[in-house]
């Protein structure tokens, strides 16, 4: 570290400092996109199983139990492996570029396999109001399921539901680098900062700045997201009187 470069240079003399706000853009597009479809896929299984109950919740909830009996990372190293130079191929002749084939095969990945816990949240959620007098007050004037659904139950299990996604953001996070640094992220040329650390291993005696700096990133980002998750489960707690 320097004046000129207040990080340091990495091996090939590349500004660490701008390596590390362009890949934090490209970590952060991860985690938030991957929570997104965690989020989504979540919500839709637990709203179906604790609404309408019964074969369906069963069904529903060994399908959750069965994806939580598998090793996600090392099922995304396999996917990615399997699928990454397909992924960029359709990036590049759809969208011009391979990283971004290799952005929706991460995020997709990622969030397709983080939706469990979530699902069991909102289902129990939905177990509990959908018996709340007010839900039985629209059922008997006749509102229709959709009504009941995304009217009445939705709104009252939102709160879970958005300390649930800041959760999954820093999850997703993590698992994105972990993901780079085995080798089957991102391509060499994009700087996410698991991608650096990966570089940074061959030097960390000779420089350990190069790995220090975006794993403390990594650390800081998932710690403050975690306790805005913190800060919004007290906010929107209900039994906290404010």
């Amino acid at each position: 570290p320097s004046l000129d470069h207040l990080m340091g240079t990495d091996s090939m003399g590349q500004d660490i400092l701008a390596r590390i706000l362009y890949g934090g853009r490209i970590s952060l597009a991860v985690g938030l996109v991957a929570a997104s479809v965690a989020i989504m896929i979540g919500t839709l299984v637990g709203a179906v199983a604790g609404f309408f109950g019964g074969f369906l919740d069963a069904l529903l909830m060994r399908l959750t139990d069965l994806f939580l009996a598998l090793p996600s990372l090392p099922l995304l190293l396999l996917i990615t492996f399997l699928f990454g130079q397909s992924m960029k191929n359709f990036g590049d002749n759809v969208f011009g570029s391979t990283t971004v084939g290799i952005f929706l095969l991460i995020v997709i990945v990622i969030g397709g396999l983080a939706w469990m816990q979530t699902a069991r949240l909102v289902r129990a959620s939905f177990l509990s109001v959908k018996e709340k007098e007010f839900v039985e007050a629209a059922r008997s004037i006749g509102a229709n399921q959709s009504s009941l659904i995304f009217k009445q139950i939705l709104p009252n299990v939102l709160s879970p539901i958005i300390v649930a996604a800041t959760l999954e953001v820093g999850a997703a996070i993590i698992t994105e680098s972990s993901l780079s640094f085995l080798g089957l992220g991102f391509p060499s040329d994009v700087p996410t900062w698991g991608r650096m650390l990966f570089e940074a291993k061959d030097y960390i005696q000779m420089s350990p700045h190069e790995a220090l700096i975006p794993g403390a990133m990594i650390f800081l980002t998932v710690l403050a997201i975690n306790y805005m998750g913190d800060g919004l489960r007290d906010a929107l707690d209900p039994r906290k009187g404010h």
